[in-house]
Formats: structure tokens, C-alpha cells, sequence
């Protein structure tokens, strides 16, 4: 339950400031990038665009803390 309601109040977070959002997308999109170096370019495009609002959302939570280690340094 705790993990939903941080998932759900980052979400929020994230569609309140179009900034944190595109940060947020870019660093999932990395992320999902490095854990499937298999994939061509053309093919993890593909992959990033069916699956997006679903990596997005349960990586809501990861982005924003990683958001804002990197507004501290």
C-alpha cells in the first residue's frame, strides 16, 4: 500500500510540472535503455513507445527520487 501511494504521489508531482516530467521520462527511458542492450535502436524506440505510460508509472516513484538527488548537487 505504501509503495502505491508513493507511486501515485509522484505521479502527481510529475503531471503538475512539465519540467520534472520530461526529466523524469528521459531518465526512465535510459534506464530501460541499459537494462535491454540487446535491443537495436530502431527496436527499443518501438519497445519505449507501446510501453512508456507503463514504465512511467511504476517508475514514478524511482524518478522522482532520482529527480531530486540531482537537483542537491
Amino acid at each position: 500500500m505504501e509503495r502505491d501511494n508513493l507511486m501515485h504521489g509522484a505521479r502527481a508531482a510529475l503531471n503538475q510540472d512539465s519540467d520534472k516530467r520530461a526529466w523524469a521520462e528521459e531518465f526512465l527511458k535510459q534506464k530501460t535503455r541499459t537494462d535491454n542492450p540487446a535491443m537495436s535502436d530502431e527496436e527499443f524506440e518501438t519497445y519505449w513507445k507501446y510501453h512508456k505510460p507503463e514504465i512511467i508509472h511504476a517508475g514514478a516513484a524511482e524518478a522522482m527520487a532520482a529527480y531530486r538527488a540531482h537537483a542537491r548537487s
